[in-house]
């Protein structure tokens, strides 16, 4: 029987990456409509953590959650933590106006960066981390993708996330690391889930 994971987010394109990565570890993703709470704080990983812990008190099985950033390097890692509402505000021509008077490609450094965190229980979450160094490229370019992507261009390549396959953002992205760290820790540790799922029963 196919390891199964939840997945506690409502974005669609998560989900999607998620279920690009994880298929390749034979696990399959049950994504869940679960309010989180978000706590302000600089750490990805402790805002992740909280909010595997707040889900998991109230599926009471196993669940991930995933939080992501972009860090500037010249914005001194604006947006970082706070970047889903830095992009509900001022949005992607809101972030090249910060940077245009950044000219050259040196200075336009930036890091994507995702956690995802594994409530195993209330006092065991586990976590796993994607990082991929880039660039802010100096228009908005490609129709794939969602948030940041379209002004994101991963080192090694010349396009940006949004003008990538699915199959080929996974490979670059932050978020495929961080996935394919965590199908690659399911795997292992089959044994380790199982029997969190049989005590949350």
């Amino acid at each position: 029987m196919a390891l199964e994971v939840l997945f506690a987010t409502t974005n669609i394109n998560k989900i999607r990456e998620a279920e690009a990565v994880l298929k390749e570890f034979g696990v399959r993703v049950k994504p869940i409509a679960v309010t989180k709470i978000e706590i302000q704080h600089n750490s990805l990983e402790e805002i992740a953590r909280f909010a595997a812990i707040q889900v998991y008190t109230k599926v009471r099985t196993p669940v991930a959650v995933e939080d992501s950033g972009l860090f500037i390097e010249k914005l001194n890692g604006f947006p970082g933590p706070y970047s889903s509402y830095v992009y509900k505000t001022i949005g992607l021509k809101g972030i090249l106006k910060l940077l245009e008077d950044y000219k050259d490609w040196e200075s336009r450094k930036a890091t994507f960066i995702a956690v995802i965190a594994y409530a195993l229980s209330e006092n065991n979450v586990v976590v796993f981390k994607g990082v991929t160094e880039g660039h802010i490229s100096f228009e908005i370019r490609g129709g794939g993708g969602f948030g940041y992507d379209p002004i994101f261009i991963p080192q090694g390549s010349i396009r940006t996330f949004a003008e990538m396959s699915i199959e080929e953002k996974s490979f670059y992205s932050h978020r495929g690391k961080a996935f394919r760290a965590f199908g690659e820790w399911l795997i292992k540790n089959s044994d380790i889930l199982s029997k969190a799922k049989e005590k949350s029963l």
